[in-house]
């Protein structure tokens, strides 16, 4: 029997398998609001008196936050967890925390065609570098290697790096943030967090007129970013915002298949690319994707993947745990 999870600050999934079947038909599995709970042991405890499984043989949970040394402080909650605090609460032999992006790399490697929707078919290398980056509320990224029998993940906060500027219209954003962030990393400009950024730029610099409409709708919502994005196409300002977000992820994108060397391929996850396909097919994400100088010709052989799978990161967590079993 095997426990996995997918821990975010909005909600937390956890599903119970038997390992040796699909991991993508769990016998049990149910969605908790995060915020209603002090830790993720409160979660665990309901669900299992609720589900009352035969003894659990490995638990692996995907969060978001970095993990160091099998323990993590949640970002965008008070939690704090540990691998052998939840061992020695629920008697679990094995247990491993992941980050929420190793959770979505572990299941790259087992990613059917139907789950990916391909962007650039590239030339791909077998058991090469994988990178993955998953534009969401904010920006994850990871990457997975070879190790002889099967591809390993590792984390990064890469999306914290420093944003570089691509041409004059983001270099005029990077200075218009600067008057605002003492730090301005990728993700300011480049989640869902960063499609405001951009917007409150173009509106500073009178790139389009608001519309009225727009300007209700804005002044009411607690999340600017889906209002933004449903209104392109139907305003300027909003259109404008969201070609330069797929650009600005373009760009990023490319200079993290460079950093890898990945010519197993460039995955994106997360919520928002398989929302905005359309745009992610055109030259606004793939010129500044292939457009690294003297590396152009390598960078077009990148196979490029939208993740389709909305639970990648708990089908990962689930591959996570079934390796665990055997090791």
């Amino acid at each position: 029997m095997l426990l996995a999870g997918d821990i975010g600050g909005t909600k937390t999934v956890l599903a119970l398998y038997d390992a040796n079947t699909d991991l993508r038909t769990p016998l049990h599995k149910q969605r908790f609001p995060s915020a209603d709970y002090s830790s993720l042991k409160d979660i665990i405890r309901e669900f299992l008196d609720a589900t009352k499984p035969d003894a659990i043989e490995a638990a692996a949970f995907g969060l978001a936050g970095p993990v160091v040394n099998g323990a993590a402080q949640l970002t965008n909650l008070s939690w704090y967890e540990s691998e052998t605090d939840i061992q020695k609460t629920f008697t679990i032999p094995k247990v491993a925390l992941l980050n929420d992006l190793v959770s979505i790399a572990n299941a790259v490697p087992i990613l059917t065609d139907a789950e990916t929707i391909t962007l650039n078919a590239g030339k791909r290398i077998a058991q090469t570098s994988i990178a993955v980056i998953a534009p969401g509320t904010g920006l994850g990224e990871a990457y997975l290697t070879w190790d002889g029998s099967r591809y390993r993940p590792y984390p990064s906060e890469g999306g914290h790096a420093d944003f570089s500027p691509s041409n004059a219209d983001e270099l005029g954003l990077l200075n218009f943030l600067y008057q605002q962030y003492e730090h301005v990393s990728t993700e300011r400009v480049c989640s869902g967090m960063g499609i405001p950024n951009i917007y409150d730029y173009l509106k500073s610099r009178n790139f389009a007129p608001e519309p009225d409409w727009l300007t209700a709708e804005l002044a009411n919502a607690e999340d600017r970013t889906p209002i933004i994005s449903a209104a392109a196409g139907k305003c300027a300002l909003a259109e404008r915002t969201m070609e330069m977000f797929v650009s600005i992820l373009g760009a990023e994108a490319g200079d993290l298949a460079l950093t890898f060397l990945a010519t197993g391929g460039l995955y994106l996850g997360g919520g928002i690319p398989p929302r905005i396909i359309d745009r992610l097919q055109s030259d606004t994400f793939l010129k500044p994707f292939f457009s690294k100088g003297r590396f152009e010709g390598l960078m077009r052989d990148i196979p490029i993947e939208v993740i389709n799978q909305p639970e990648a990161a708990l089908l990962g967590a689930a591959r996570a745990g079934q390796l665990l079993l055997n090791t």
